[in-house]
């Protein structure tokens, strides 16, 4: 595994509350929401960057409101038209 470090001014972790390593957490889990989010990567992959399980990977997707279905509506919306004529 890589390690990265970077450099957070003081004031942000006291402002955030947490500790270094929370505050590491928190940031892990963001990038991987964002990158899934985008579809960059796969749920799978972001669990494993965000250090969680699939399950709580797609639990942490809610508290940041994040969709869990990578299909659009605009999508669905083409696929209930396309039944409802009967074209496949």
């Amino acid at each position: 595994m890589t390690t990265l470090s970077f450099d957070v001014p003081e004031e942000v972790l006291t402002e955030s509350g947490t500790s270094p390593e929370e505050f590491s957490r928190e940031l892990r889990l963001a990038a991987a929401v964002k990158w899934y989010e985008g579809g960059t990567i796969s749920e799978g992959r972001a669990a494993m960057i965000a250090g969680l399980s699939r399950s709580e990977f797609l639990e942490a997707l809610g508290r940041f409101h994040v969709s869990i279905w990578r299909t659009s509506r605009t999508e669905i919306e083409a696929e209930l038209n396309s039944a409802a004529l009967g074209v496949r």
